[in-house]
């Protein structure tokens, strides 16, 4: 046999067992690593990771090699397999986890819980999750579905082709889901940072471990916690469910099932029975006569997402997904084809009921797979009106329905459509139809662009005139532009269904009072919305061809969907004045368009006769009180405003007079009109003040190339435009300034909503990429300053408090306009800037003087909670040692026993930022907030704050300490004497490590 030699090999991993036969022989078991220390003839020579003291050999075609990095330690040298660290972890949580997965195994019909022998088996110091007896197989089930996903999620991180984004995702999911299984295990709990990279203790303080030890053990226990509720019990409701502001409803048609003989239309939408209304856009299916699809590719794949539900939505009392059934064909299904009959008449024919609250609360399962059957109610009189069938049937009992119905498979999924897109690309591609909620979600998304207008045919009455009985009526509904031309494929019936030029309605039997209650949805392109309008037809339909073939339009009716003052329909019912005369006319836009189209109190008196006639030009038309007609309009448009007060604003120069009420109107304006995009008005120019375009825009590091790419037209930028402009425009005088400041407070706190809590990103853009007031930041400083003295001195100041939760962003925006004007002005001015600055901390530190109740209270309490968030701004503006001084003062001026939790919360804040990471800065600061601390801990009051402040200094003190030492280290091996960090502006000493004992030891 060859001699034996070293070799470069130095890692593998066993890939099948390989028993002990002989003496020298290592045995080894599959997945076992082993350290190779020499080779010879197709052996090796080493010895097991699981048992570093028995050597021996073992062939080497049994071993698949890795890569390693070799450590010399004196003699011996150490292997770290060249994995990337998260690889490595999960195959050590593999193997530990396989261990404990096989004793689940021996003991899950043995009756002993976790907690008890299998726990003994463990010897781990954890707090494993007691189990009683008919959970074990479950829980071993749990680990293997746990392990599988780690094995597949492993092979994804070794491809080494995912994308960086998707890579850090990936990690978070897998770090996730091992700390997850270590808890329910009872296995030790790894500590993280933010990468989702294990602490290292020798290089991380103790308060770091601590806080973030705590972190990963409440959200593991909330985590558990959600995992045994019996709320979130549901498949696929898990923690990212509760969380998730957006929540989808997933539908799958499998079958439908109904003795039609003539085609049909399905129309599927999500119904709430208190409210009596529905809350979605429709899915439509069509329905061929031969018991399958209309369109045949669809055949299993009727798939659809109701989207931008809510937690509101979720907590309704009762949901009901309903399906009207309308068939096209024949009046009556019983005529004969004796003679020729109309067809394509849409007729009502039934609905379907199903209560989904159980699924959409999640306590019941959500499973892709699972069937369920929804029987049809079936039309029984002609007077039996869908909407009144749905309104019964939810409150109905079981029914015959003999085999027909539907099947339907019913999933939630979390996220927003994007995020479902990628989670479930099995249920939710390309082709699943997607139909919204009437309305706007609650969480608004900047990038979120509707202009969805929602029509719904409420009702009508009409006489029956010279004919016998009740006429049947159809509604024909289409969109027209000024000239009387019909605007093509506008009208959106419903999700899965392709866009038409004309609505028809359905056909009820010789009713004189129709209630059709059928949406639809209006998409037309935002640049002709100024000059389109609605037209309904009414049309009487015959069951015989011929007469109905001689049949023309009664009446009509139209509305426009922009008002005279700029603003779009109102929501709401319209009561629509119904116009009879030739046929011909009722068509022409030019006889009808000058005439009033909605029935309002000045126009009761000229409609309260039994009809009059028009006279003049449209002498052809008539109006008649007999009939009636009702719609319902929903803008649901992030591209048009029902809002004229916001209207006035954006368009203040033609009505400069009006801008006073304007601005004061602003603050009644709904949240969700501000923001929204407007593309309709073009912004104020970039330019605020005289001077060239191009300059402002190179101060501002904006290339004019990519100018169309940042005024993007969106509503909360025009406003804000119009607000900046406004200020500018009138520069040299102070009588709007104070109405521009409070209006921009509005704006900021509406931005701080949750429901608009997205568009932070939108307005931190807006002032790094589009703002260009250059001369805005002493107006702002200006009226802020005069806020804050206003109250210094007791005088009542209510919009203070609410102008302090608006301060980090009144704060961004006067640092980037002072940014700006230097830049333009080659720094002038610093100094009346810096004094500026000055007298608005010295009235702060005023306030806080004031030992007075009420407002001013509440006044203080928001200083200490939001003065924090603008120091990152401050920071640099004033050397260290000034800024340390204000926030010592600030602090120390308060009362002793004044507000004491928000005092040391608000010094939790400032030891958090970045100036208190400057020497002279903390130094001061501490001169405050070590007295405070020490009396309160031997009071012993209010320890949970001290403690969390105390953590936060000892923190910034560790590192600066491993700083300076590093510092010093680095000079030492270049033989500096003199150890200095050089600050723009400033020369500072690094602290000595003792200075920042002294500290402590004050404690």
């Amino acid at each position: 046999m060859a001699p034996w030699s070293p070799t470069k090999e130095k890692c593998g991993v066993a890939v099948w067992n390989f028993p002990r036969t002989k003496e020298h022989h290592l045995p080894l078991q599959i997945g076992e690593m082993v350290h190779i220390l020499q080779a010879s003839e197709g052996w090796y020579c080493g010895y097991s990771l699981r048992n570093r003291a028995a050597r021996g050999i073992f062939p080497a075609s049994l071993i698949r090699l890795k890569g390693t990095v070799v450590e010399q330690r004196g003699v011996e040298e150490s292997v770290v397999p060249s994995e990337m660290p998260m690889v490595q972890e999960i195959t050590t949580t593999l193997r530990e986890w396989a261990t404990i997965w096989k004793q689940l195994y021996v003991v899950r019909d043995g009756g002993r819980g976790v907690g008890g022998d299998l726990g003994a088996v463990w010897g781990t110091p954890g707090d494993p999750v007691v189990l009683p007896q008919a959970g074990q197989t479950e829980r071993y089930g749990q680990v293997k579905r746990m392990m599988q996903e780690l094995m597949e999620q492993r092979s994804q991180l070794l491809s080494g082709t995912l994308p960086k984004d998707q890579l850090l995702r990936l990690r978070k999911e897998v770090t996730g889901k091992m700390d997850y299984g270590n808890k329910i295990l009872g296995l030790d709990l790894v500590v993280r940072d933010e990468d989702e990279n294990i602490l290292d203790p020798d290089r991380t303080s103790v308060i770091s471990l601590f806080q973030a030890h705590r972190r990963a053990a409440q959200t593991l226990t909330q985590r558990i916690q959600e995992e045994t509720s019996s709320q979130q019990r549901a498949a696929g409701h898990g923690t990212h469910g509760a969380a998730s502001p957006s929540h989808n409803l997933y539908l799958c048609v499998r079958n439908f099932v109904c003795h039609i003989g003539e085609e049909a239309q399905l129309f599927m939408a999500l119904y709430d029975p208190g409210e009596q209304r529905i809350i979605s856009e429709n899915y439509v299916i069509r329905w061929a006569s031969t018991g399958v699809p209309q369109d045949i590719e669809l055949l299993n794949n009727l798939r659809v997402v109701f989207t931008d539900l809510g937690s509101t939505d979720l907590k309704r009392e009762r949901l009901f997904l309903v399906c009207q059934i309308i068939r096209v064909g024949r009046m009556d299904l019983r005529d004969s084809h004796s003679r020729k009959l109309s067809t394509g008449l849409r007729r009502p024919f039934g609905i379907s009921v199903m209560d989904i609250t159980d699924i959409t609360k999640g306590t019941c399962d959500s499973d892709e797979d699972k069937q369920h059957f929804i029987p049809v109610h079936l039309v029984a009189a002609d007077g039996d009106f869908l909407h009144n069938m749905i309104r019964k049937a939810v409150e109905g009992k079981d029914i015959n329905h003999k085999g027909q119905g539907l099947w339907v498979s019913l999933k939630m999924l979390w996220g927003d459509l994007g995020q479902v897109r990628k989670d479930y690309p099995h249920l939710v591609d390309r082709s699943t139809a997607v139909a919204r909620k009437l309305g706007y979600p609650e969480v608004i998304m900047p990038g979120d662009v509707r202009n969805d207008i929602y029509l719904t045919l409420v009702q009508g009455e009409f006489d029956k005139g010279n004919k016998k009985t009740p006429k049947n009526v159809e509604v024909t509904v289409c969109v027209c532009d000024e000239a009387g031309n019909v605007v093509q494929n506008v009208i959106h019936a419903g999700a899965g269904y392709s866009p038409t030029s004309h609505y028809r309605s359905v056909v009820y039997y010789q009713q004189r009072h129709q209630r059709w209650m059928e949406t639809l949805k209006i998409a037309v392109p935002i640049e002709d919305v100024h000059r389109t309008h609605l037209r309904f037809t009414f049309r009487h339909r015959s069951s015989s061809d011929s007469k109905d073939r001689s049949e023309r339009i009664f009446s009509m009716a139209f509305v426009r969907l922009m008002r005279p003052d700029g603003t779009t329909l109102r929501d709401g019912e319209h009561d629509l004045v119904l116009y009879k005369g030739d046929s011909k006319k009722l068509e022409d836009a030019s006889t009808y368009l000058s005439l009033p189209s909605e029935r309002n109190l000045s126009e009761s008196k000229l409609l309260s006769g039994s009809s009059f006639r028009v006279s003049g030009a449209m002498a052809s038309l008539a109006v008649s009180s007999r009939d009636s007609f009702q719609i319902s309009t929903l803008v649901c448009s992030t591209k048009l405003t029902q809002n004229v007060n916001l209207l006035g604003l954006l368009k203040w120069r033609s009505k400069p007079s009006l801008l006073c009420g304007n601005l004061q109107k602003l603050m009644n304006v709904d949240g969700g009109e501000v923001i929204k995009v407007q593309p309709g008005f073009a912004p104020p120019p970039l330019s605020l003040i005289p001077m060239p375009r191009s300059w402002v825009l190179a101060c501002a590091g904006v290339s004019p190339g990519a100018l169309p790419a940042l005024m993007s037209p969106q509503f909360l930028q025009d406003t804000l435009d119009a607000l900046f402009s406004i200020m500018m425009e009138h520069s040299e005088t102070d009588v709007y300034d104070t109405l521009v400041f409070d209006a921009l407070v509005f704006i900021v706190r509406l931005v701080a909503d949750r429901k608009f809590q997205h568009f932070n990103t939108v307005l931190e853009a807006y002032i790094r990429q589009h703002f260009s007031a250059t001369l805005a930041y002493k107006k702002l400083l200006s009226v802020l300053t005069q806020y804050v003295e206003q109250a210094g001195r007791g005088e009542p100041c209510e919009s203070l408090p609410g102008t302090f939760k608006a301060l980090e962003y009144i704060f961004k925006f006067i640092v980037r306009s002072r940014h700006l004007f230097a830049q333009l002005y080659e720094g002038k001015e610093v100094a009346e800037f810096q004094r500026s600055l000055q007298r608005f901390f010295l009235a702060l530190n005023q306030l806080m003087e004031s030992p007075l109740e009420g407002p001013t209270l509440l006044s203080q309490g928001a200083a200490l909670k939001y003065l924090p968030s603008i120091l990152e701004d401050v920071f640099g503006i004033f050397d260290s040692s000034t800024l340390g001084a204000v926030l010592r003062d600030f602090v120390a001026n308060l009362l002793p026993q004044r507000l004491l939790k928000q005092k040391l919360q608000s010094l939790t804040g400032i030891a958090s930022s970045r100036a208190f990471q400057c020497h002279e800065c903390r130094e001061l600061v501490l001169q405050a907030a070590l007295p405070i601390l020490q009396e309160l801990i031997q009071a012993g009051e209010e320890e949970d704050a001290c403690i969390e402040l105390l953590s936060s200094i000892l923190e910034v003190l560790y590192q600066a300490q491993k700083s300076a030492e590093k510092l010093r280290a680095r000079h030492k091996d270049r033989g500096d004497v003199e150890l200095v960090t050089t600050v723009p502006g400033r020369r500072t000493e690094i602290p000595n490590p003792i200075f920042m004992q002294e500290h402590i030891a004050l404690l």
